[in-house]
């Protein structure tokens, strides 16, 4: 591998919506190195089959477009 090329890889803490940790290794840039993700497997609509969130947000986005004045 060339020298001085490659981005730094650490360790960063990956928090999940549940408060659980994993702490891996990467490349990305976070501070004190701890990444708090948003969304995960466990609520996120396309695993836990429930798209009621989708679909809402799209009739909204819909009227939205519809009724803009």
């Amino acid at each position: 591998m060339k020298k001085g090329i490659h981005p730094e890889y650490k360790e960063v803490k990956v928090v999940l919506s549940d408060g659980s940790e994993i702490l891996t290794r990467s490349t990305m840039e976070v501070k004190d190195g701890v990444y708090k993700s948003e969304i995960d497997s466990k609520n996120h609509p396309f695993y836990t089959k429930n798209q009621n969130l989708t679909k809402k947000a799209d009739r909204i986005d819909r009227f939205n477009k519809r009724y803009k004045k």
